[in-house]
């Protein structure tokens, strides 16, 4: 995922040693260590940080954070370095920044390669539900009408398909011949330069496309009652939310954050992208609410 700011330099961050907490699980001691959390320069993934910042401070651990860095090419190298522990990451494109030439799409098979994938030091914890990836989006009325869940369900589709998104898209390998080739589904293109953004969707709306590229954690899907429709053929690399941690992460650290990445499901991070949009609210609120409802902090 590239939709980042321009690159923000980070320092190098001095690591504290552990000390000891009552509280703390049997082997761990969280009191004392500093976990340092990352973000990229993206809201959504800010929100994701602030989240594993707040329930580490609920855990007992202090945490600094470093939010809003820039493109993977600027934070990747501090993570390696040591310099970050603990970094919301995405499983395709990150895999895809190691392992260039990658064949694995599915999710399963994105995230083992992934693990295989990561130099010596870190590690990937378990990979949440959430994504934020390309995917095929239809209005809610044309979901129900022909009960479509999975994109290989469009084949039982008998009206004319047209699919809009940006006019790159046409020939790309997602683009109408990779829905022939992989799915057998025909399909027409309309460029809409705007990346998924107010046209496309009207374009949706108004019934002149039936199909559109859209993030699945686009707020846009919440508040104009979309839906992304399950890649079952993998055109799309899978993407799902996975944290990205350093040896500085110990197990009762990876086990909180792996609490938020087991609770947090797909609509619910459309929905924390949504209230940033439309209340504008900062990432520490929007953290504190989801914990909060999910029983974690």
């Amino acid at each position: 995922m590239n939709r980042l700011l321009p690159l923000a330099l980070l320092p190098a961050v001095a690591l504290t040693a552990c000390g000891g907490d009552p509280m703390a699980a049997e082997g761990a001691d969280p009191e004392g260590t500093t976990i340092v959390v990352g973000s990229q320069d993206y809201y959504s993934n800010e929100i994701i940080a602030e989240i594993y910042a707040q329930a580490l401070e609920a855990a007992g651990y202090d945490v600094d954070r470093q939010f809003r860095i820039g493109q993977r090419e600027a934070y990747l190298p501090e993570i390696e370095a040591g310099n970050i522990d603990l970094f919301p990451e995405y499983t395709g494109p990150l895999l895809q920044y190691w392992e260039p030439d990658t064949e694995a799409r599915l999710s399963d098979d994105v995230y083992e390669a992934l693990t295989a994938a990561v130099p010596s030091g870190l590690r990937v914890l378990g990979q949440s539900p959430a994504t934020d990836q390309d995917s095929y989006t239809v209005t809610r009325a044309f979901a129900d009408e022909w009960n479509l869940t999975d994109v290989s369900d469009l084949a039982d589709v008998t009206v004319p398909l047209t699919l809009g998104a940006n006019s790159e898209a046409e020939s790309r390998p997602n683009g109408p011949q990779g829905l022939k080739d992989t799915y057998g589904i025909d399909v027409a293109f309309t460029p809409i330069e705007d990346g998924g953004g107010p046209l496309t969707v009207k374009a949706l709306n108004d019934g002149d496309i039936q199909l559109a590229i859209i993030y699945t954690a686009d707020p846009t899907l919440e508040i104009n009652d979309l839906v992304s429709l399950n890649d079952d053929g993998g055109l799309f690399l899978a993407s799902h939310v996975v944290p990205l941690a350093s040896s500085n992460v110990d197990e009762q650290a990876a086990d909180v954050i792996d609490e938020v990445s087991t609770s947090m499901s797909p609509d619910e991070l459309v929905s924390l992208n949504a209230r940033s949009v439309q209340e504008e609210l900062p990432a520490a609120d929007i953290a504190a609410d989801w914990l909060a409802d999910e029983g974690i902090v």
